[in-house]
């Protein structure tokens, strides 16, 4: 089987940690954010995984070299010349999902979840249309564009972009599978998926949709990264995950990589993952928080609703709230207040931050 993973561009959304790295690449909850999606299709017997890029290629392949021996899977990269949206990637990497009629799994590589793949090929080949994306219901509808199916069945009628008035709450999940037929409707140019492609797959009755049960994030920009991380550990004690740290310094759901140094009398969680080689002082607090592979959190600090970047360090005494985000070999001074900083690399704060600004 195959897949194709839209990487994209910049990640402009998640700067400024995406000055570093490109966004695959960035850990979350201590495993490349790609790497999740990897390995859930890995396991559901996928052995070609296509990855449109269309920046810092390079970086790219130099890091899968190892992840195709891990998962005994071989990564394409699909190079675009010119960003081609949401479709055009899968014209560009035709021959490859071509080259036999087995339908093939399309994800945005942003999404994060448990990634039920297995779930999805059933229903799919159940239905025997060209197309099925999955779902997730959100709290407020008016953001995205809403799904509506035909009364009684799985069949998408239409989309409803950022409907005024109640119309529905289930959005796009970012996650599909089809089968080749799909490739006859996409030009090898500039194409939007969801507005070039799905509503006349919709009229010709060839796009069903099924719920994606579990929880569901979009973790492109640090807000969401965030609150995905909570999400994620929510999943992980659900299923009673052994990775999770406990301790009577822990509260809630907390990851700690099993190379990090935790000091004395501090108290962590929830929803906080600290990487490897991180180091946190004495009489710590950590809520809601991520810390990156060799991060320093100093004695008698406070970190709430931020993330720490690789190599950064923050004082003694100091605080940081707000969604605050430190790029990488970032150095906070001691007893300083950071509220909403968005901090750029191999920078020193040295007088507290009291309103949301990039620091450049």
């Amino acid at each position: 089987m195959k897949a194709l993973i839209l990487v994209g561009g910049f990640g402009t959304r998640l700067r400024p940690l995406t000055f570093s790295k490109p966004k695959p690449l960035v850990e979350f909850a201590n495993k490349h954010m790609i790497l999740h999606q990897i390995e859930a299709l890995a396991k559901v017997g996928v052995k070609d995984i296509i990855l449109a890029v269309n920046y810092q290629p390079d970086v790219m392949v130099e890091a899968m070299h190892k992840v195709e021996e891990q998962f005994g899977v071989t990564i394409h990269f699909s190079i675009e010349p010119e960003p081609l949206g949401t479709a055009g990637p899968l014209a560009l990497a035709r021959a490859i999902l071509e080259k036999d009629n087995e339908p093939f799994f399309v994800l945005n590589s942003d999404v994060i979840c448990e990634f039920p793949f297995e779930g999805l090929l059933a229903f799919h080949r159940s239905h025997g249309c060209e197309g099925t994306l999955m779902t997730t219901r959100v709290q407020d509808p008016s953001k995205f564009g809403v799904i509506l199916t035909k009364p009684g069945t799985t069949q998408i009628a239409r989309f409803v972009e950022k409907p005024t008035e109640w119309v529905g709450d289930h959005i796009n999940a970012g996650i599909y599978i089809f089968s080749t037929k799909i490739l006859n409707r996409i030009a090898n140019r500039p194409m939007s998926i969801e507005k070039d492609v799905f509503p006349f797959m919709a009229r010709d009755g060839e796009l069903h949709t099924i719920p994606l049960e579990g929880f569901w994030a979009d973790v492109g920009q640090p807000k969401d990264f965030l609150i995905g991380t909570g999400l994620y550990l929510n999943s992980l004690a659900a299923h009673e995950s052994p990775e999770l740290a406990k301790g009577t310094h822990i509260v809630g759901n907390v990851l700690i990589h099993e190379t990090a140094v935790i000091g004395e009398g501090c108290r962590i969680g929830p929803d906080v993952t600290i990487g490897p080689g991180a180091k946190v002082g004495n009489g710590v607090r950590l809520t809601k928080c991520v810390l990156m592979k060799n991060a320093v959190v100093k004695d008698f600090a406070w970190v709430n609703r931020s993330i720490i970047g690789w190599y950064s360090t923050v004082g003694k005494w100091a605080r940081l709230d707000n969604t605050t985000v430190l790029g990488e070999d970032v150095h906070v001074a001691d007893e300083v207040f950071v509220n909403g900083g968005s901090v750029l690399p191999h920078k020193t704060v040295k007088d507290s931050i009291l309103e949301p600004q990039i620091v450049m």
